[in-house]
């Protein structure tokens, strides 16, 4: 990306501040009981007609049966992006329903929705605040911060933000281990009860395939389009938030409307992938305003084409971004390991 900010951005913000969006977005918040039915189903039965047709494979080449687990990962991705939408409460208008909802898919996704829902909320509510980082976001230091480590703690640093550990190594950790215990929500009996219930309900799914297809054929099929969920999932949240010309401020400087909207990013991806991620790369209005049901988001950047251009990044643009691993203070960007190095 380039390091000078977009110019398409600065019409918009000089326009209507973060905080004056917000009484536009909330005209959006109520969602549509039958759409978002439909968007289950056209989900979930997807989801499981390509599991199948990937297990039907295995007679065939387990070369197919991997190239099948691809759009089966999206579809998981797509069904993790629902429950993400009801830990917000934007699917449905009942609570109740947005929660046993989500709790069923956490099962599919393997993420106990109680635990991740309060995670999730407080990196909303601290997204881009430098004095509040560690929950539910990934670990970015300053420059300063990285040039104070001792030679371990840089090489820990540097093994920690390569592509290796955040995309590969990281989602796994993530999504078979990690996710069965509450970490940093010990103490709660909620989310240990959450946590719990869907380990035994992901037991308990895990049996009863096991019985219908066997062991081996469950794990040739079953995990390849988990890994490539959780790896698929982890980009995409990557991508929302580690930008060049995102924002991180500490307190009391920093603002939670401003963060929302100039922090995170406008992933602009070309149809299909656009439904396929569920409108997850509208990450600037999402943050800004999260009870927005995701199928409205699309409707929102019509109505306001302001909101097209702020923090926009192509998917070509978004590779480019690998490269960025600590912010620069100074230069108030993301910036590279050698750039770090040169300033």
């Amino acid at each position: 990306m380039n390091s000078t900010p977009l110019p398409e951005s600065k019409p918009e913000t000089r326009s209507r501040s973060a905080r004056e969006w917000l009484e536009v977005l909330a005209s959006y918040r109520e969602p549509t009981p039958w759409r978002s039915v439909l968007e289950i189903l056209v989900t979930l039965v997807p989801l499981a007609a390509l599991w199948a047709l990937a297990w039907a494979a295995l007679s065939i080449s387990y070369w197919l049966t991997l190239a099948i687990s691809v759009p089966a990962a999206i579809f998981l991705v797509r069904m993790f992006l629902i429950q993400h939408d009801c830990g917000h409460g934007t699917f449905f208008k009942r609570k109740t329903t947005n929660d046993w909802v989500g709790r069923a898919i956490g099962v599919v996704t393997l993420t106990p929705y109680d635990v991740w829902r309060r995670s999730h909320a407080i990196h909303h509510a601290s997204s881009g605040n430098l004095t509040k980082r560690g929950v539910g976001d990934i670990d970015t230091l300053t420059v300063s911060e990285y040039k104070a480590l001792s030679t371990f703690g840089k090489l820990r640093y540097r093994v920690y933000r390569s592509p290796l550990v955040l995309f590969i190594i990281g989602p796994a950790y993530l999504f078979l281990l990690q996710n069965r215990l509450p970490i940093g929500f010990m103490r709660e009996g909620v989310y240990w009860l959450s946590a719990m219930a869907t380990n035994i309900a992901i037991l308990l799914f895990a049996i009863v395939m096991i019985w219908l297809v066997g062991v081996k054929p469950f794990l040739l099929v079953h995990l390849p389009i988990v890994m490539l969920a959780a790896s698929i999932g982890v980009w995409l949240f990557y991508i929302q938030h580690q930008f060049e010309d995102t924002s991180w401020d500490r307190d009391p400087a920093w603002n939670v409307h401003e963060a929302a909207l100039q922090g995170s990013s406008h992933y602009e991806l070309p149809q299909p992938l656009r439904w396929l991620t569920a409108n997850i790369g509208v990450h600037h209005v999402h943050h800004l305003y999260s009870r927005i049901p995701y199928y409205r988001l699309g409707q929102v950047l019509r109505d306001h084409p302001d909101l097209q251009n702020v923090k926009k990044i192509t998917l070509l643009e978004s590779l480019s971004c690998l490269r960025l691993k600590l912010w620069d203070e100074t230069q108030r960007k993301l910036v590279s390991f050698r750039e770090a190095r040169l300033s």
